[in-house]
Protein backbone atom coordinates (compact mmCIF):
# COMPACT_ATOMS: atom_id res chain seq x y z
CA UNK A 1 0.00 0.00 0.00
CA UNK A 2 1.37 3.14 -0.96
CA UNK A 3 0.17 6.57 1.08
CA UNK A 4 0.69 9.85 0.10
CA UNK A 5 1.14 12.57 2.84
CA UNK A 6 0.92 16.36 3.09
CA UNK A 7 0.52 19.38 5.48
CA UNK A 8 0.32 23.03 5.24
CA UNK A 9 2.57 24.82 7.26
CA UNK A 10 0.79 24.51 10.75
CA UNK A 11 0.48 20.61 10.35
CA UNK A 12 3.98 20.34 9.41
CA UNK A 13 5.21 18.82 12.94
CA UNK A 14 2.72 17.17 13.28
CA UNK A 15 3.83 15.58 9.67
CA UNK A 16 6.38 14.25 11.25
CA UNK A 17 4.28 12.42 14.04
CA UNK A 18 2.74 10.72 11.38
CA UNK A 19 5.76 9.49 8.83
CA UNK A 20 7.38 8.09 11.68
CA UNK A 21 4.03 6.09 12.59
CA UNK A 22 3.87 4.98 8.80
CA UNK A 23 7.51 4.06 8.61
CA UNK A 24 7.57 2.32 11.93
CA UNK A 25 4.71 0.52 10.54
CA UNK A 26 6.07 -0.45 7.30
CA UNK A 27 4.00 1.82 5.19
CA UNK A 28 5.50 3.12 1.54
CA UNK A 29 4.80 7.07 1.40
CA UNK A 30 6.20 9.67 0.51
CA UNK A 31 6.14 13.20 1.91
CA UNK A 32 4.62 15.44 -0.81
CA UNK A 33 5.48 18.57 0.96
CA UNK A 34 6.12 20.81 2.85
CA UNK A 35 9.59 20.32 4.07
CA UNK A 36 9.82 23.25 6.05
CA UNK A 37 7.39 25.09 8.49
CA UNK A 38 7.61 28.41 6.14
CA UNK A 39 3.75 29.88 5.19
CA UNK A 40 2.25 28.30 2.12
CA UNK A 41 -1.87 27.71 0.49
CA UNK A 42 -2.65 24.20 2.48
CA UNK A 43 -5.04 23.93 -1.14
CA UNK A 44 -2.24 23.19 -3.61
CA UNK A 45 -0.68 20.72 -1.05
CA UNK A 46 -4.08 19.11 -0.45
CA UNK A 47 -4.50 18.73 -4.39
CA UNK A 48 -1.15 17.05 -4.76
CA UNK A 49 -2.28 14.28 -2.74
CA UNK A 50 -5.93 13.98 -3.68
CA UNK A 51 -4.25 13.76 -7.09
CA UNK A 52 -1.59 11.39 -6.96
CA UNK A 53 -4.58 9.49 -5.10
CA UNK A 54 -7.45 9.75 -7.30
CA UNK A 55 -4.90 8.73 -10.33
CA UNK A 56 -4.46 5.41 -8.73
CA UNK A 57 -0.35 6.41 -8.16
CA UNK A 58 -1.06 6.23 -4.42
CA UNK A 59 -4.00 3.58 -2.58
CA UNK A 60 -4.57 6.65 0.20
CA UNK A 61 -3.77 9.51 1.36
CA UNK A 62 -3.05 12.07 4.56
CA UNK A 63 -3.70 15.52 4.72
CA UNK A 64 -3.24 18.15 7.84
CA UNK A 65 -3.40 21.75 8.74
CA UNK A 66 -4.10 24.17 11.49
CA UNK A 67 -8.08 22.42 12.03
CA UNK A 68 -8.23 20.11 8.88
CA UNK A 69 -11.18 21.45 7.51
CA UNK A 70 -9.26 23.38 4.98
CA UNK A 71 -7.29 20.53 3.68
CA UNK A 72 -10.75 18.12 3.91
CA UNK A 73 -12.53 20.98 1.43
CA UNK A 74 -10.09 21.09 -1.11
CA UNK A 75 -9.25 17.17 -0.98
CA UNK A 76 -13.07 16.81 -1.95
CA UNK A 77 -12.89 19.09 -5.27
CA UNK A 78 -11.32 16.41 -7.06
CA UNK A 79 -13.13 13.62 -8.30
CA UNK A 80 -12.75 10.43 -6.93
CA UNK A 81 -11.72 11.77 -3.39
CA UNK A 82 -13.48 10.89 -0.34
CA UNK A 83 -11.46 13.26 2.49
CA UNK A 84 -12.85 12.57 5.99
CA UNK A 85 -11.48 14.51 8.80
CA UNK A 86 -10.90 12.63 11.50
CA UNK A 87 -11.29 14.22 15.01
CA UNK A 88 -10.94 11.15 17.32
CA UNK A 89 -10.27 7.43 16.24
CA UNK A 90 -13.95 6.40 16.17
CA UNK A 91 -14.12 9.16 12.96
CA UNK A 92 -11.44 7.38 11.29
CA UNK A 93 -13.33 3.88 12.11
CA UNK A 94 -16.47 5.07 10.24
CA UNK A 95 -15.01 7.23 7.74
CA UNK A 96 -13.29 3.67 6.19
CA UNK A 97 -16.54 1.59 7.26
CA UNK A 98 -19.22 3.56 6.05
CA UNK A 99 -17.68 6.25 3.56
CA UNK A 100 -15.26 4.11 2.21
CA UNK A 101 -12.77 7.82 2.75
CA UNK A 102 -9.51 7.45 1.00
CA UNK A 103 -7.70 10.58 2.44
CA UNK A 104 -8.00 10.72 6.29
CA UNK A 105 -7.61 14.25 7.31
CA UNK A 106 -6.20 16.04 10.40
CA UNK A 107 -6.06 18.91 12.88
CA UNK A 108 -2.59 19.62 14.18
CA UNK A 109 -3.58 21.95 16.30
CA UNK A 110 -6.80 20.58 18.06
CA UNK A 111 -5.19 16.89 17.79
CA UNK A 112 -2.58 15.17 20.07
CA UNK A 113 -0.29 12.74 18.79
CA UNK A 114 -1.65 9.57 20.94
CA UNK A 115 -4.97 10.75 19.09
CA UNK A 116 -3.61 10.87 15.73
CA UNK A 117 -1.42 7.81 16.16
CA UNK A 118 -4.44 5.28 17.21
CA UNK A 119 -6.73 6.86 14.19
CA UNK A 120 -3.85 6.10 12.11
CA UNK A 121 -4.32 2.27 13.68
CA UNK A 122 -7.99 2.54 12.93
CA UNK A 123 -7.62 3.40 10.02
CA UNK A 124 -5.44 0.95 7.93
CA UNK A 125 -6.95 -1.74 10.29
CA UNK A 126 -10.47 -1.11 8.77
CA UNK A 127 -12.08 -2.57 5.49
CA UNK A 128 -15.42 -0.92 4.07
CA UNK A 129 -18.06 -2.75 4.51
CA UNK A 130 -20.39 -2.17 1.56
CA UNK A 131 -23.67 -3.06 1.45
CA UNK A 132 -26.18 -0.70 2.26
CA UNK A 133 -23.35 1.98 2.47
CA UNK A 134 -22.21 1.53 -1.01
CA UNK A 135 -25.60 2.86 -2.24
CA UNK A 136 -24.42 6.10 0.02
CA UNK A 137 -21.00 6.29 -1.58
CA UNK A 138 -21.68 5.88 -5.07
CA UNK A 139 -24.34 8.95 -4.38
CA UNK A 140 -21.21 10.89 -3.41
CA UNK A 141 -19.84 11.18 -6.54
CA UNK A 142 -20.29 14.95 -8.19
CA UNK A 143 -23.05 15.34 -10.50
CA UNK A 144 -21.41 17.64 -12.94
Amino acid sequence: MKIAVGSDHAGFEFKKTVLSWLEENGYEFNDMGPHNEESVDYPDYARKVAEAVADGSYDQGILLCGTGIGVSISANKIRGIRAALACNPEFATLARQHNNANIICFSARFTDKATIEQSLQNWFSTEFEGGRHERRVNKIEPCC
